[in-house]
């Protein structure tokens, strides 16, 4: 990005800069932030000398499971009939309806349909 170093050197800084402290030790640490599609939360527990032992990251989609699952029952039987790729379709389409990641809501549905 050598083009942009003359534009970001010629902006005066209006705030000092520093370094976050630093603190070592064992500990646990939570933490929420708001994302366009819910709210993600993570926690992390680290040992003595900074390495992360455990995490646990909560995204919005998952929170989002049930209801989308819920949807897609309550969607499905007046569907029955379509072809199995235009049900796929709409399906998918519903699900992008809760705005979930772009990796789970690019053809993330795998349906199996068993017809009498």
């Amino acid at each position: 990005m050598p083009a942009t170093k003359p534009c970001v050197s010629s902006v005066p800084m209006r705030c000092p800069t520093s370094q976050p402290s630093r603190r070592s030790g064992a500990g646990t640490g939570y933490g929420c932030t708001e994302a366009l599609r819910g709210i993600l939360y993570h926690r992390y527990r680290l040992d003595d000398s900074g390495v992360i032992l455990d995490a646990k990251i909560v995204p919005p989609t998952s929170q989002n499971q049930k209801s989308i699952e819920d949807d897609l029952w309550r969607y499905m039987p007046e569907r029955l009939n379509l072809p199995h790729a235009a049900l796929t379709w709409q399906c998918e389409q519903a699900i992008r309806n809760y705005d979930p990641c772009i990796s789970c809501a690019t053809h993330s549905l795998k349906l199996k349909l068993d017809r009498l």
